[in-house]
């Protein structure tokens, strides 16, 4: 029998709701392209013609896969990949090329969109990280489920459950044939220099920032004759993988005197340092009916003072410095909000413990001595980092690779270090008073009105290219051409008073929107009848999408009310309020029931019934931000589903004779 009209158009409805979740979910889960070529030797290269994208759009360059062993202590060890671009130089002959290591631990160290302003004279090479960015990832899920479902993320509560889920990641990573005392920095250095010579450098230069530094010095301390020149960013010496909280006080006194000196800031405080301190410990635990969490607010703090310029996310030192002064406890839930959400999967946690486990002894000294003694932003986020005192390392495997590497050697290698007055992750004082003595060719600037990394490259670049091209074509270092410029206090992109306004309005008023929407649906339907076939199809496919999307915002209000230990994309407020709405939406919008008024118990239960059950389907098989999207999808594709069916049994041949015998019978 031939289909009809109805039902080919029911059956479109679904295919097409069902073909936009299978698009959602190819791009929730792309097809990784770094692997272990087949038949490849260790330490092989194979490189091809690409493009990379710069600050100056994309330029020509060189992609390719290094191989590697997964543990070069181990003769038996597995392969691994990892990418490897060159952009090259502009001109011919070229100078030593410039090798750049990233900051993190847990960060790719292949996106380097500066690479344009070293390219005139220098190839620059970019060769991943192995745990980030080639066939072996270390990612935990397990950590960042334990810090996302936390009613305050490093509260004393929650920090065992941080430590087990380290442990859980270990022993998951390692049953599926990862060695994890293979990703050390020792054995990340020996990537680089594999790389080195596998594209027939004699020497190179160095770039590194942040953790990234820690690599460059090694490098130098283990193979100085394949080094010409190394410029170091945001310097972190060893034994500071964490926050000292004394040395967050200097710069939190360095940003007070700035205050004094801005007549802006000056008339709101009379200390900048002290009310901060006074505003931290006397933080409320709510706004309004909202859930602060203190160490959130406190861990994010830390992170947004890192850079003192426009452009950070989720913040800067003047949007954090605004809501401590004028922002008051909603500029703190608006806080605690963002670093749930941004913080967790920030980094790639197996990695950063792998890479950390070289100052694992330091941290043990550190926490041994009390930690932290009454600063202004405390334990919070070395805790984070870490785990708390009971962290990772008391369950994370170390490499043998780290005994040697643990304290500052010597270095003969031609070295500049530069760092930033303001820097509140890597205070410069660090480099200066321990690195610095220990290299014979060793130079320093300290750049003013500057912070972390971020704000080399983003305040004064032609300053800092000067500066670096300066120091890798002839070694002199210049650093002339910076200029100290005060602190803008006002340079706050988005006040986080205002974000907690936009939240407060999205949570409350797009749900209401939704409601109002399905009240008006169904006062139409009561007194015209049901939509027009084409209306009703495309208010089932389209016009529910933003229902589902009010739906998942009722979720989240009641999480931020009554559970905050729900994170956003949790299932418990994804589900419940997605497929409800959507359910609805779909069972408003269906075409006339038969005249007889049957199925008018049913169809809702079903309807319902398919939207809860296609949002759990969406919600799992959606990642990170995108489960909501995906649940929505869901959603829309199960309610639409379970009415596609219903209407067509209740028009199918047989149903219909069989609603003729009843009626027979009953007449």
């Amino acid at each position: 029998m031939r289909s009809s009209p109805h039902r080919r158009r029911s059956l479109v409805v679904t295919g097409i709701a069902a073909a936009l979740l299978v698009l959602t979910a190819v791009i929730v889960w792309p097809d990784s392209t770094i692997r272990v070529p087949r038949g490849a030797a260790p330490d092989s290269l194979t490189m091809k013609s690409c493009s990379y994208d710069t600050e100056d759009g994309s330029v020509a360059a060189d992609c390719g896969t290094l191989v590697v062993a997964e543990n070069r202590r181990d003769p038996g060890s597995r392969l691994i990949a990892l990418p490897v671009v060159r952009i090259r130089a502009a001109s011919k002959p070229a100078g030593e090329p410039v090798f750049r290591f990233g900051g993190g631990p847990g960060q790719s160290n292949m996106d380097f969109p500066q690479a344009s302003r070293l390219t005139e004279n220098h190839d620059v090479v970019l060769v991943g990280y192995r745990g980030v960015d080639g066939s072996s990832r270390l990612d935990c899920h397990e950590v960042t489920d334990a810090l996302q479902s936390s009613a305050d993320m490093t509260g004393a509560q929650n920090q065992p459950h941080t430590r087990r889920a380290f442990e859980r990641c270990a022993d998951r990573l390692q049953r599926t044939g990862a060695d994890l005392t293979g990703y050390s920095a020792v054995q990340r250095v020996e990537d680089m220099e594999s790389a080195r010579k596998a594209l027939g450098y004699r020497r190179i230069d160095l770039l590194s920032s942040s953790a990234g530094t820690r690599t460059a010095m090694i490098y130098a301390w283990r193979h100085p004759d394949a080094l010409r020149r190394s410029a170091m960013i945001s310097v972190n010496p060893p034994g500071h993988l964490f926050w000292d909280p004394r040395i967050t006080d200097t710069q939190f006194e360095q940003y007070a005197d700035l205050c004094r000196a801005d007549r802006a800031c000056d008339a709101k405080t009379s200390d900048l340092a002290a009310t901060i301190r006074s505003r931290v410990a006397d933080m409320p635990s709510r706004w309004g009916p909202f859930s602060i969490k203190k160490t959130n607010v406190s861990i994010l703090s830390q992170y947004s003072m890192h850079m003192n310029g426009e452009g950070s996310a989720p913040g800067n030192a003047p949007t954090v410095i605004d809501a401590y002064l004028d922002g008051g406890p909603g500029a703190m839930w608006a806080m605690s909000v963002l670093a749930d959400v941004t913080l967790p999967s920030s980094t790639v946690w197996g990695e950063l413990a792998s890479f950390a486990m070289i100052d694992a002894p330091a941290l043990k000294t550190y926490y041994g001595r009390g930690g932290d003694h009454g600063s202004i932003l405390g334990n919070s986020s070395t805790d984070f980092l870490w785990g708390g005192p009971e962290g990772f390392p008391t369950v994370w495997p170390d490499s043998p690779d780290n005994a040697e590497y643990r304290t500052v050697r010597p270095s003969s290698v031609e070295t500049l270090l530069i760092g930033g007055e303001l820097d509140f992750s890597t205070p410069p004082v660090n480099a200066t008073k321990e690195l610095l003595p220990s290299l014979s060719r060793g130079s320093e600037v300290v750049l003013p009105g500057i912070g972390h990394t971020a704000d080399f490259w983003q305040q004064q670049p032609e300053a800092g290219t000067h500066l670096l091209t300066t120091f890798y074509d002839s070694g002199r270092v210049d650093s002339s051409r910076f200029e100290r410029r005060p602190v803008d206090f006002t340079a706050v992109p988005v006040s986080m008073s205002l974000i907690a306004g936009l939240l407060l309005a999205g949570v409350t008023g797009l749900p209401l929107l939704g409601l109002l929407a399905l009240v008006l649906l169904a006062r139409r339907r009561r007194r015209r009848g049901a939509p027009g076939r084409a209306a009703g199809r495309w208010i089932r496919l389209l016009g529910t999408l933003p229902l589902g999307l009010a739906g998942w915002l009722l979720g989240l209000l009641f999480a931020w009310t009554l559970a905050p230990q729900w994170f956003i994309t949790s299932l418990p407020v994804v589900v419940p309020g997605t497929g409800l709405l959507v359910g609805l939406g779909v069972y408003l919008a269906r075409p006339d029931e038969d005249p007889d008024g049957s199925n008018r118990t049913t169809t809702p239960i079903l309807v319902l019934l398919g939207a809860w059950l296609g949002a759990l389907l969406g919600a799992m098989a959606g990642s990170g931000l995108l489960i909501p999207a995906t649940a929505v999808l869901g959603a829309v594709v199960g309610a639409n589903a379970l009415l596609a069916i219903r209407t067509l049994r209740r028009r199918s041949p047989l149903a219909a004779t069989t609603a003729t015998a009843a009626t027979a019978a009953t007449g």
